[in-house]
């Protein structure tokens, strides 16, 4: 379903889409209202979404759209999906699965129909909560791994599309204070990370900071890698720091799962505590695998509350997860390793 008001963008997002045999124009809508009244009688898998349009808008109908969507995933395309707008990481943490920035009249060229595209795979099909629950029966092999039960000295949390929200799932569920430090890496580039930052410090009643080299680590502060970077823990003289890391990752990625997790198996050994969300792709492998290596632990969450399955699907794969979970149960195991205990 395409929901802009613009009937041009309309037309031209709909030539791109059934340029490929894989996509399916099910319904067009000009507000947001139209589109829930829409919902009602066509089920589609992806909603491409613009924010501004008359009426209530996109941005404050996304919790309605997918209360209405049946499972379908929420792309926002939108010219106030640039590089550091509020509005797109109040979209992402409203739910909203990706967000690409629309091309000026004109200018919807082939890159961008390509980018299109690739992103709409990546958010796959929509599927009733009986026939996923049946698909990960099926699709895990690998036995979960045991917890070591001893308390944490830090939590490093990954994420990548659809992260956003399932962060904010997360910290709502963690209690105030868990009394470790917390690391975050979430694939995002570097000018969005100042507004991610002051918004994920509002939703997990903690301070939260864009991480600069050498910063202290500090329990319940968190510290997020910047877009340019990834974050590593490194020792000094006065405890555990932060060091900025730019050289590739294998993944590819920056910032990358993979630097995190290895530095903080590395330094926090058995108590380090490794968190994967959603995301696309294969990132956080490695570094999941060397923190367990050195007696660390990685929790994963689940395909039904995923909006792309495919980081926390590598790791559980892997054989590495000791937990599958969503956000807001994963909390409460990582709870159960601090000193508050269960969460409450």
């Amino acid at each position: 379903m395409i929901v802009d008001d613009s009937m041009v963008a309309r037309a031209v997002l709909s030539r791109m889409i059934e340029s490929d045999d894989a996509f399916e124009i099910a319904a067009v809508a000009g507000t947001a209202e139209d589109a829930i009244d829409a919902l009602q009688a066509v089920r589609v898998d992806v909603i491409i979404l613009d924010l501004e349009m008359p009426g209530a808008g996109g941005l404050k109908m996304i919790p309605q759209i997918i209360n209405n969507s049946a499972g379908a995933r929420v792309m926002i395309v939108s010219s106030l999906a640039e590089e550091g707008a509020e509005e797109t990481i109040a979209a992402l943490a409203m739910g909203a699965a990706d967000t690409l920035p629309k091309p000026g009249t004109g200018r919807f060229n082939g890159r961008f129909s390509e980018i299109l595209l690739a992103r709409l795979k990546a958010l796959g099909h929509a599927e009733v909560k009986s026939a996923r629950a049946v698909g990960i029966k099926n699709s895990i092999s690998a036995p979960l791994r045991a917890m070591p039960t001893d308390p944490i000295g830090v939590l490093a949390i990954g994420a990548s599309t659809g992260g956003i929200h399932a962060l904010g799932s997360l910290f709502q569920s963690l209690p105030a204070r868990i009394g470790v430090p917390i690391l975050v890496t979430q694939h995002l580039p570097a000018p969005f990370m100042t507004v991610f930052a002051r918004q994920l410090g509002i939703t997990a009643r903690r301070e939260t900071l864009v991480a600069e080299d050498g910063m202290a680590l500090h329990a319940d502060r968190i510290l997020i890698a910047p877009g340019d970077a990834h974050l590593t823990v490194e020792a000094s003289v006065s405890g555990p720091v932060v060091r900025l890391v730019r050289t590739a990752a294998p993944s590819g990625c920056l910032p990358s799962l993979d630097p995190m997790l290895g530095s903080v198996g590395a330094f926090y050994g058995s108590a380090g505590l490794g968190v994967v969300l959603s995301g696309m792709g294969r990132d956080g492998v490695d570094g999941a695998a060397r923190l367990v290596a050195c007696g660390g632990a990685v929790l994963a969450q689940d395909e039904d509350s995923s909006a792309v399955w495919g980081m926390p699907r590598a790791v559980i794969d892997a054989g590495l997860a000791s937990a599958i979970m969503a956000p807001d149960k994963l909390a409460r195991r990582i709870a159960s390793r601090t000193g508050d205990g269960p969460c409450k």
